[in-house]
């Protein structure tokens, strides 16, 4: 169903109760500037609509008599929508939480949302502080890049080896994490996906060429990278794998006692993970899964019982 249709049909009932005598279809059509075939249609739904139970004297009725309908029973639709104050009030943090989103482009679509929120509510909801979801203004500039599709140079800070490199990348995405922005792109230096903290890049100039991110590294698209359904690890990082966290996306990092951090995070497959923990040598330790902590411990006896053997 449209968007326009749904509207359409929300507003019918109110439309049809407001004339209790009956409206002929034409006019109805008319009114709502579709047609009259399309009114015929919609009314044919709402007989479909109702409240729950969805027997007789629960769904919608409505009575035509030739080319003219008025409604018998309205089913609790018999008014435009009104929301309580609390629905209001949620509905508009979350909308101003979007709106301060990094990649969300059309601020006009949010604005417009809130002012028919207000209208739906009856009243202003109450105005509440919204702490930005984003620190970094200059989120929206990389928001602009990747919309470009241009790959771009940067200088980039790296605080884990406090050293400053110049690289060139494919952009994206900008994504929010812990009150920072990131722009997430393929690293033509490093050949994998990487994420740049957004306040770490010292300049960024955009190139006149394409940026090909999904061709380059021949993997699904962006979004997969975020998707609930890829596998969640978690991992006891010690001092000498503190760049972990800035390099990769991270569900939740857990600071320990002892100065290791405890990390969950979402990898593309546990075969890749298995490489990723042998990378990290003895500053990684798996605590989940267990099918992982036991495919890192078979690889590395392996490893070792064939160094022992040469």
């Amino acid at each position: 169903m449209t968007q326009n249709r749904l509207a359409r049909l929300l507003n019918l009932v109110p439309y049809l109760v407001a004339r209790p005598e009956g409206v002929l279809i034409t006019e109805i059509a008319a009114d709502f500037g579709v047609s009259a075939d399309q009114i015929q249609s919609d009314l044919t739904m709402l007989w479909m609509c109702g409240l729950p139970g969805y027997g007789p004297g629960d769904l919608i009725d409505l009575a035509f008599d030739a080319d003219t309908v008025r409604v018998l029973f309205a089913a609790g639709m018999d008014r435009p929508v009104r929301l309580a104050a609390h629905e209001a009030m949620a509905l508009s943090v979350a909308l101003r939480v979007l709106a301060d989103t990094p990649g969300v482009g059309d601020r006009a679509a949010i604005a417009s949302a809130l002012d028919k929120l207000a209208a739906a509510a009856g009243e202003a909801p109450a105005e509440v502080t919204v702490r930005g979801t984003v620190a970094d203004p200059g989120a929206e500039r990389y928001a602009a890049l990747v919309a470009s599709g241009h790959a771009a140079r940067i200088t980039y800070y790296s605080a884990s080896r406090d050293t400053t490199s110049e690289r060139v990348v494919d952009p994206i995405e900008v994504v929010a994490a812990d009150g920072h922005a990131y722009l997430r792109a393929w690293c033509r230096t490093a050949g994998e996906i990487r994420q740049f903290r957004i306040d770490r890049i010292d300049a960024c100039s955009e190139l006149d060429e394409p940026s090909e991110p999904l061709r380059l590294t021949n993997q699904p698209a962006p979004t997969a990278f975020l998707a609930s359904e890829l596998p969640r690890i978690q991992l006891l990082l010690g001092p000498g794998a503190k760049g972990v966290t800035d390099a990769y996306p991270c569900d939740e990092v857990i600071g320990e006692s002892d100065g290791r951090r405890r990390v969950t995070m979402r990898v593309r497959d546990l075969d890749w993970a298995r490489r990723f923990v042998l990378g990290l040598g003895g500053e990684a330790e798996v605590l989940a899964p267990a099918e992982l902590r036991d495919a890192v411990r078979h690889t590395a006896r392996a490893a070792l019982d064939r160094y022992q053997a040469a």
